[in-house]
């Protein structure tokens, strides 16, 4: 078969069954909303740690942006913020792991910002939780108790993003028994 390649000047495709990615396939580039949204307006291009630079973002604009909301509608306004971003963050994710072939490329961090959105749902606007929240949520998304690991097998984007949405959960919860104990106020 090499011979034969040989004789007639054509290279033979070694690629099989491998994926484009490590194939060396050009892969078309992702819409620029995609990747915008992915990349939360490029703060996943940033260096080290771009989820964690994703997380800060969330927290300091969630903090500059929820003192504008009246008390009684910060919850909801939580909430819909979360579910705009995991709608609008799903489609954009899955258009950006097409594009790179990469399952969860680092770059994308609209997973954090959506995760670090639900670890801020219902919480007082003081740093401390804001702090907590920060910590709380980058910790779980980096340790991925179960099922979160598991949420990271769904399909492209759903997989990227889900994850973080589970981890945000437990940084949830957590926040929520360090304030009914008292340990975040005062």
């Amino acid at each position: 078969m090499k011979e034969a390649a040989k004789v007639v000047g054509v290279n033979p495709d070694r690629s099989a069954g491998v994926p484009p990615a490590l194939a060396g396939a050009s892969h078309p580039r992702p819409p620029f909303w995609a990747s915008l949204v992915g990349t939360f307006f490029g703060i996943g291009r940033l260096k080290p740690g771009p989820g964690t630079w994703g997380s800060v973002a969330t927290v300091v604009i969630w903090a500059l942006v929820s003192w504008r909301i009246p008390p009684e509608a910060r919850t909801w306004a939580t909430i819909a913020a979360v579910i705009v971003v995991t709608i609008v963050g799903i489609p954009a994710a899955t258009r950006v792991v097409r594009a790179s072939g990469l399952k969860d490329p680092q770059f994308v961090v609209i997973d954090e910002v959506a995760g670090q959105l639900v670890a801020l749902i219902a919480v007082p606007l003081v740093w401390k939780t804001f702090l907590a929240g920060l910590i709380l949520f980058r910790v779980f998304d980096i340790l991925k108790p179960p099922p979160v690991r598991q949420l990271e097998h769904l399909p492209e984007g759903w997989g990227v993003v889900v994850d973080d949405l589970g981890a945000g959960v437990y940084a949830l919860i957590i926040m929520h028994l360090l304030l009914h104990f008292r340990l975040l106020i005062g």
